[in-house]
């Protein structure tokens, strides 16, 4: 049995070690080849199975998700991607803020951006054998120090919540990490640890080339990621911590703060190559965050729900109401954010809930960290998939989840088998994200 409680996604509770995380920004294909990059051909899935998750889907006999659950926080490895996804040296290793498991996230071909951990004496998975050997990894330099000036720097035209337009000088790249705000948000604060959603455009200094970032013709959206959790490259793991939500900040990375004497030869970044991000905080979120307002009440047929601040709901079945058949939910409090859609990283609290009495199970407010999942990835119940995608960001909502869409016939953690299941979840933001 785990010591902490499980969370829907998490490891089971076997108890044993989980794997190290994994992170990555998502580019789509179309992006990179209006950009003039073609990605390598794929050639199958490296396997690189974790633990079962505690809430997890019992996926359709002879589908292939029946094969793939993506339960491990050790990254599916593409055999393409082979050797892009080594650690610099300097990003750290993955934080335990949230203690939970999540999951890979993948959109179509999309290549890494993120730099990852090392195994650091972690499990090691199937996928390792397609990563070079430890000897074989170029030598790292130092991460230099954060400033906020160099003797040349990018001009930057645009306004936050648009594409920037960057400039190089003809100035060589001194080698300065610059992390420079160049305009003050008024949001909250962006901690060490907190939750971050931020939408970037980037070039290669050297080479005066484009890369591509989240705003475009192809529906991009925010990227999602922890600050400081050590799983990033230094240039965006390091640099938003310290600035308000709103704010638009200047990177300029040095190889040692961006993809090291590897380079990224998918996004054609040589070794020597600096790197310029301008990004958009888009939105900060403390682990232990939730929301707030007055709350419109369930239909009469559903639990009703008394918010508790930061401790975990209180959820009262209404006596005499049968099971449902088939998914209930209700808005409690109606967001202002967009759609949730199928295939994002969301960020949620949430309290669980037996439909037959009211007794809790589970709730991440008794943890005081948020629980991160992809929706559509087969890391959760599928009552959860369904009541969440759609969802704006913002909402707290209550789901009452028939045992066909939860455990069936199955017992776990505490819930019976063929248990009708209630959850009510603040939907705090989403974005683009890889696994953890």
């Amino acid at each position: 049995m785990s010591e902490k409680p499980s969370s829907p996604g998490e490891a089971d509770n076997t108890g044993q070690q989980r794997p190290g995380g994994r992170e990555s920004i998502v580019v789509s294909p179309e992006v990179l080849s209006q950009a003039g990059w073609t990605p390598p051909a794929t050639a199958g899935t490296a396997p690189g199975y974790g633990d079962a998750p505690a809430y997890e889907p019992t996926p359709a006999v002879g589908s292939t998700e029946a094969q793939q659950v993506f339960a491990s926080t050790q990254r599916k490895v593409d055999p393409s991607e082979a050797g892009y996804n080594e650690d610099p040296g300097s990003s750290g290793r993955l934080g335990a803020i949230l203690g939970t498991i999540l999951v890979v996230l993948l959109i179509g071909s999309g290549i890494t951006m993120y730099e990852v951990n090392k195994d650091s004496g972690k499990p090691a998975s199937k996928s390792d054998a397609a990563k070079p050997a430890a000897t074989d990894t170029p030598t790292q330099d130092p991460v230099p120090p954060i400033k906020d000036s160099a003797k040349a720097l990018p001009t930057v035209a645009g306004d936050f919540g648009s594409k920037a337009t960057i400039t190089v000088p003809q100035d060589q790249p001194d080698g300065t990490f610059v992390v420079k705000e160049l305009s003050a948000g008024t949001g909250p604060k962006v901690e060490k640890g907190n939750w971050v959603s931020v939408d970037y455009t980037a070039m290669d200094w050297n080479t005066g080339k484009e890369i591509p970032g989240s705003y475009g013709d192809q529906g991009g959206k925010p990227q999602l990621y922890q600050a400081e959790a050590g799983k990033l490259i230094p240039a965006l793991d390091k640099a938003v911590s310290g600035h308000k939500a709103g704010s638009r900040v200047l990177v300029v990375a040095p190889p040692a703060a961006a993809f090291g004497a590897q380079g990224n030869s998918q996004l054609g970044i040589a070794a020597t190559d600096s790197l310029v991000f301008v990004l958009d905080i888009r939105q900060a979120t403390a682990p232990d965050a939730v929301l707030s307002g007055e709350m419109t009440a369930p239909p009469a047929d559903m639990p009703q729900v008394k918010d508790n601040g930061k401790k975990p709901f209180d959820i009262t079945p209404v006596p005499g109401v049968a099971d449902p058949t088939e998914l209930k939910s209700h808005v409690l409090i109606q967001g202002k954010g967009r759609k949730v859609e199928t295939g994002e990283k969301v960020v949620v609290q949430y309290t669980g809930a037996l439909y037959k009495d009211g007794k809790k199970f589970d709730s991440s407010l008794d943890r005081g960290q948020a629980f991160t999942f992809a929706t559509g990835a087969g890391s959760v119940i599928e009552g959860w998939d369904k009541g969440v995608v759609g969802q704006n960001i913002g909402s707290r909502i209550e789901l009452v989840i028939p045992a066909s869409l939860a455990y069936k016939d199955q017992a776990s953690n505490g819930i019976p088998a063929n248990s009708t299941l209630v959850f009510v979840i603040d939907i705090l933001d989403a974005g683009v994200g890889g696994e953890d």
